[in-house]
């Protein structure tokens, strides 16, 4: 019976629905809830700015922390993605099953290391970055709340991770969306003490995360029982893992947390290079990091619905399927990153005053948007190359060019430039490093194609 179940199931529209109007329905929904997301931390770091400069200091030197919280749950989704899309592909639903709720078993697991690390090493990890004593409780507070909280944090990604998996992008949108517009409404009432709530200042805006990110996660978990057919949670089925399954999605997984966790480390080396500057320095880099999110987390947002697309139509075999959408990909990531150059070039001015930046802010914050902002368009190749390698399984490929990008080309080179007493030359760093990335996928990507795609 299970069998004729299965046989009788329609294939998914992944490989059948035209390219261009595939990945526009399957990326758009997410690339507006990642617009969301991205509009979410702007307005986080523009209320947490409106308390201090230092605490808005205290926050970025707080992100590498977090950024290993969303390398962890995000790696293991891009993980549970390529399997599961990959298991749908094959026609192979109990695997797919299986990818499913052992995901929901990592989520918790993941949650555990962080609540041990929040307990135990917050106040430390802001304290070997700078002996600021304001900066220090600020940043120590906001880490050890965002840590020891992160239950939801994790179990949001992986439901929207399973919604995308199997084509559902609009139901992953409300997910996120709704999670982000509950942080942005209950910022200002938790640091402010609006409506009656307690003034908290930085504590309330680590709380409104936490906030949201429970909400996102009760929508998601309620609209993969009700509306994702695909699959079946089954809560005997998380409490008895399957260490096979889990060794499968960690093998596109680990590779992804490794290349993301690179991002933080890079964060966390270039907040000790600028904090020899000033703290306004490290607020500058903070805040642009914030900015850029608006470009790139679009682009992100294309590589989640392209992800499965590919993964998809790899099972089933349809290259020209897999060729039409890395074109069609390309292009829509190249616009977008231009369109961000653009707006960096003509009004850093007005991007800054969003954070309610002192002259000393803006001096240093124009150039440096600026500058760096020159490899918005290399990026989008990297980045759309670097998703097809995850949808190929080739998750060490995107590792690779990571840590050679990000350790061995742009702290070097930040390094070596901020020896020369101008901060205004650190940023230099970013273009460089993207040029050395972009040799780096060129040739990743063109043994991929030459091994995997073309014999196909």
């Amino acid at each position: 019976m299970g069998k004729q179940i299965e046989e009788q199931r329609k294939e998914n529209k992944m490989g059948v629905m035209p390219v261009r109007k595939l990945v526009i329905s399957m990326s758009l929904p997410m690339m507006i809830s990642m617009l969301v997301q991205a509009l979410y931390n702007i307005v986080d770091s523009m209320f947490v700015s409106y308390i201090s400069q230092d605490a808005l200091a205290a926050v970025t030197l707080a992100f590498p922390m977090q950024g290993l919280m969303i390398a962890l749950g995000s790696g293991t989704g891009v993980g549970i993605n390529a399997y599961l899309s990959r298991s749908l592909g094959e026609r192979r639903f109990q695997q797919a099953n299986d990818a499913a709720n052992n995901g929901l078993f990592l989520a918790f697991c993941c949650y555990l290391v962080f609540l041990a690390l929040g307990l135990s090493c917050g106040h430390w990890f802001i304290s070997i970055q700078t002996d600021d004593p304001e900066i220090v409780q600020a940043g120590s507070t906001y880490l050890t709340i965002v840590c020891c909280l992160s239950l939801a944090l994790f179990y949001q990604m992986t439901f929207e991770r399973l919604l995308q998996s199997t084509g559902l992008t609009f139901y992953s949108m409300i997910s996120q969306v709704t999670g982000a517009v509950i942080n942005m409404i209950m910022d200002p009432i938790l640091i402010f003490g609006l409506l009656g709530a307690p003034k908290l200042g930085i504590a309330g805006a680590a709380i409104a995360t936490i906030f949201g990110q429970t909400a996102a996660t009760i929508i998601g978990l309620t609209l993969n029982v009700k509306k994702n057919k695909e699959i079946q949670l089954s809560f005997q089925a998380i409490l008895h893992p399957k260490w096979a399954v889990i060794k499968r999605i960690y093998s596109v997984g680990i590779p992804t947390i490794l290349m993301m966790s690179v991002g933080s480390v890079m964060n966390y080396a270039m907040n000790h290079i600028l904090i020899a500057f000033s703290s306004t320095a490290v607020a500058v880099f903070g805040v642009y990091f914030r900015l850029q999110s608006f470009i790139f987390m679009p682009i992100f947002g294309l590589n989640n619905g392209i992800v499965p697309v590919v993964a998809y139509n790899y099972g089933a075999k349809k290259k020209s399927r897999i060729l039409e959408t890395l074109k069609f990909a390309l292009m829509f990531a190249i616009t977008i990153m231009v369109c961000g150059l653009i707006v960096f070039e003509l009004f850093p001015e007005v991007l800054l005053g969003i954070f309610n930046a002192s002259d000393e802010m803006l001096a240093l914050g124009v150039p440096a948007m600026r500058i760096i902002a020159l490899h918005f368009p290399i990026a989008a190749v990297c980045i759309v190359l670097g998703s097809v390698f995850q949808a190929f399984g080739r998750g060490t490929y995107s590792l690779i060019n990571s840590v050679l990008r990000q350790l061995f080309a742009l702290l070097p080179a930040a390094w070596l430039l901020a020896q020369t007493g101008n901060v205004s030359n650190v940023w230099w760093a970013f273009l460089i490093a993207e040029g050395v990335s972009l040799l780096v996928t060129s040739i990743l990507f063109r043994k991929l194609y030459k091994d995997v795609i073309e014999p196909m």
